[in-house]
């Protein structure tokens, strides 16, 4: 663009006249020790002057150096002059080749796993094999990431995956998700439900027996044979997972908890409270794992948008197919009622589609020939014929599929600290519990070792600590899952926690707070130039960029441009742009360029981008060029006051008449004008240091021209709309709708669901720790403590499952 609202990540290769050799060398490197965004600048403008230099880019937040070049031969020479370019500008920085580290990663489905405090310790000791890098179980989907450093590894990773797991949770089945298949999937569920029926009958019969032996009168060797027998069926498998775990070194988990406590029951003479405990343990487990895989399923519904199939056109005739099997350019049909299965164009029908799955928006849209339509909408009631112009792993469902379903694996804090802390609580508890049984009767007079033993054994039950491992992942992940069916796309736990400590939001302005539709609103020649001449030097001028100002600009012309008339270009970053067009110099920018080229010109207080023109160094006249303020704005920074934001800022590469008047009609704190990108990068560093240390930054852009400031940014938010690749690679939070409204929405649903996470801690701890006084003191049971295990965690997950309703936020 040409006016001193242009963004962009460096200049823009002049040499059109030079053309391309058929090879071409791309290297990286890393600028050591460098700190100075002005030098970065200063730097990529060097390099980029070099001859035989394509292309070069300083991207001063990752402090990295790309260098294109066609001159293969001279590369050496070539790099030692860019080392002088760095050393020269900048003495204390050292220029390092990249070396691009290649990480395998591999995901594994653990079938079957139920147990949070399993989970933890099947990624710690996953996070201990031989040439992993990193080891990530995610209890939500029950899958294991793991990073690998060395591909040659994989198959002996993966042999030691199968056998820790196998020895921490014996009946988790451990799939390499690779080679899944759908129907493979649903054999397996159908497995699940089977045994889940065959446990719930061999529970029964066991409860039956049991309340037999209870209920009658029977001898005393008849009476404790039921009671055996009952114990058998109720938890045989309970003691028997806990032998082959003790066996396999894994001491400390809740079957030997179970184990311990109630053959200890036994031991003392207490049957009927141990068949009775370890039936309301498992039946609190069964109830516990059917209401952690009702949770899993609610959320992951609230995305069900993967289409299952395609009508593909093959000769004359339709054929259902896997998505996958689409390639671009095919032909297909989508009738009334079902989902888009490939982004493409409407070459036929027009329709009504609901994209609330995607958007979150309950309204229909109208589509129609020559439309974009996106993968994931429902097609209400026409006949669309679609071509297709995207592959289903580059669609907008696949990638929203994927940044969902993987959010969870992105731990906040919170979970991370629960996961340490379960490691050390569980091993306090069963020592305490061995001093509880030993200590008192040995100190305290008349107390008996049966009655400090009965103690100890229900302080080894409520000693796991499931409530909190299971049921705190389930509450960010169901925040996550609520944020994403109100069109708010959140990529993990860690920034949905993160939104709890926003002080300040920051703005971009294009596309932002206002729409980003550009429209040349004035047209004002002078020097008997008419406004057709003026506004076609503008758009010649403009060609070469694809900046909404420039497009407008092309738009308001709307001729063919004739290329061959532009014999030069030049871009003065944050100026405008100079072109030989037609013999003549033309210069097309802002009031800086004019200034710098010493050319008199009106200066304009217009409400709008002013592009002046000068033709061969004699002003010609300006254009201005309007965008118009979202009717959302308002409605947003408003919403953001009422919660407690502390300040909004608006920063822009526009002109500041246009910038105070956006921030005065919409009641922003701060706004700063006239801004290059690395500036951008300045101002938010500022920010930074006025916050207070918990306080969070967020910045909103829209996805593309704004990257370096979303990235350095606490929290980076696009308002980058539905099927903005960029957009959903650039941020940590995406806004499906453009609506800055959500950002208000996003950061209540972050505090909904922190509410419901510590509600959760302080409920299981602090229930945990009122057994343990109770039953200390003699006054608890070991129902109690059975109540203080399963039963808290059962609690605990009903209530994790709040986070998905945020239908009133």
């Amino acid at each position: 663009m040409a006016s001193n609202i242009k963004i962009a990540s460096g200049p823009v290769n002049a040499k059109l006249s030079k053309k391309d050799s058929i090879k071409k060398v791309k290297k990286e490197f890393i600028l050591e020790g460098l700190g100075c965004a002005n030098c970065a600048a200063k730097i990529e403008q060097k390099i980029n002057e070099l001859d035989g230099v394509n292309f070069a880019n300083v991207n001063f937040l990752t402090k990295t150096l790309i260098l294109e070049t066609n001159e293969v031969n001279k590369l050496e020479e070539l790099i030692g002059a860019v080392t002088n370019i760095v050393t020269n500008i900048e003495s204390h920085v050292k220029v390092v080749e990249k070396v691009t580290e290649k990480i395998l990663k591999k995901e594994i489905l653990l079938e079957g796993l139920c147990c949070g405090n399993c989970a933890a310790k099947i990624e710690r000791e996953s996070n201990n094999i031989d040439g992993v890098k990193s080891a990530l179980v995610d209890f939500i989907s029950t899958k294991l990431i793991i990073e690998m450093e060395d591909p040659a590894k994989e198959n002996a990773i993966i042999d030691n995956v199968k056998r820790i797991v196998k020895r921490i949770e014996p009946d988790v089945n451990v799939v390499e998700i690779d080679g899944i298949d759908r129907r493979a999937m649903s054999k397996n569920e159908k497995v699940e439900e089977d045994n889940d029926k065959l446990e719930i009958i061999r529970l029964a019969i066991g409860a039956i027996i049991f309340g037999a032996a209870t209920i009658f009168k029977f001898s005393n060797y008849i009476e404790l044979l039921l009671y055996l027998i009952s114990y058998i069926l109720i938890g045989g498998e309970v003691v028997l997972r806990a032998l082959k775990n003790i066996a396999k070194g894994q001491v400390f988990d809740e079957n030997f908890l179970m184990t311990i406590a109630t053959i200890g029951a036994f031991a003392i003479g207490e049957y009927p409270e141990g068949v009775a405990v370890m039936l309301f343990y498992q039946i609190g487990e069964m109830f516990q794992d059917m209401a952690v895989n009702r949770s899993r399923k609610s959320i992951t519904s609230l995305m069900d948008i993967r289409p299952d199939f395609a009508n593909l056109k093959i000769n004359n005739d339709f054929k259902k197919v896997d998505p996958e099997e689409v390639k671009v350019g095919d032909i297909i049909l989508v009738k009334p009622g079902e989902k888009v299965p490939l982004d493409g164009e409407i070459i036929e029908g027009n329709s009504m589609v609901d994209t609330a799955a995607l958007t979150g928006e309950s309204v229909p849209r109208e589509v129609g020939v020559g439309d974009s339509i996106l993968s994931g909408v429902i097609n209400k009631n026409g006949l669309l014929t679609i071509k297709v112009e995207k592959e289903f792993g580059d669609s907008t469902v696949a990638k929203i599929l994927d940044l969902v379903q993987n959010a969870s694996g992105k731990k906040a804090p919170t979970e991370n600290f629960i996961t340490k802390f379960a490691r050390y609580y569980t091993p306090a508890v069963v020592f305490a519990a061995l001093a509880l049984a030993v200590i008192p009767p040995i100190v305290i007079e008349g107390a008996t070792f049966s009655q400090w033993i009965y103690r100890a054994l229900a302080f080894l039950v409520v000693s796991c600590p499931c409530a909190l491992v299971v049921s705190i992942p389930l509450g960010f992940f169901g925040g996550i899952g609520g944020a994403s069916k109100n069109g708010i796309l959140v990529k993990g736990g860690n920034y949905l926690e993160a939104l709890n400590n926003v002080e300040t939001v920051v703005f971009d302005k294009t596309g932002t707070l206002t729409k980003g539709i550009f429209k040349v609103t004035e047209i004002r020649p002078e020097n008997n130039i008419s406004k057709d001449e003026l506004i076609a030097c503008a758009a010649y001028a403009e060609n070469y960029s694809n900046h909404p100002i420039a497009t407008s600009i092309l738009r308001a012309y709307d001729k063919e441009i004739i290329t061959d008339k532009i014999t030069g270009y030049e871009e003065i970053s944050g100026h405008g742009v100079k072109v030989v067009l037609d013999g003549k110099e033309v210069f097309a920018g802002n009031y800086k360029l004019m200034d710098k080229e010493n050319i008199s010109y009106n200066k304009v207080d217009e409400i709008g981008t002013v592009v002046h023109i000068a033709i061969e160094k004699k002003y010609a006249g300006y254009i201005v060029i309007s965008d118009e303020v979202k009717e959302d704005s308002l409605k947003a920074i408003k919403a953001l006051k009422e919660i407690g934001i502390k300040k909004t800022v608006m920063l822009t590469g526009d002109n500041k008449t246009v910038g105070s008047k956006i921030a005065k009609e919409l009641g922003l704190d701060e706004v700063h004008a006239e801004l290059l990108p690395d500036q951008k990068v300045e101002e938010l560093e500022l920010l930074f240091k006025e916050k207070s240390p918990r306080g969070k930054i967020v910045f909103v852009g829209d996805g593309i021209n704004d990257a370096p400031v979303l990235a350095r940014a606490d929290i980076g938010i696009a308002m980058g709309g539905v099927g903005s690749d960029a957009a959903i690679e650039a941020a940590d939070v995406v806004i499906m709708t453009d609506e800055p409204s959500k950002i208000a929405s996003a950061i209540k649903i972050a505090k909904k669901t922190r509410t419901i996470v510590m509600q959760n801690i302080v409920f299981a701890l602090g229930i945990k720790l009122i057994i343990l006084a109770l039953v200390a003191v003699g006054m608890g049971t070991m129902w109690e403590a059975v109540f203080g295990d399963v039963g808290v965690a059962l609690l605990a997950v009903l209530n994790a499952m709040r986070a998905m309703k945020v239908d009133n936020i």
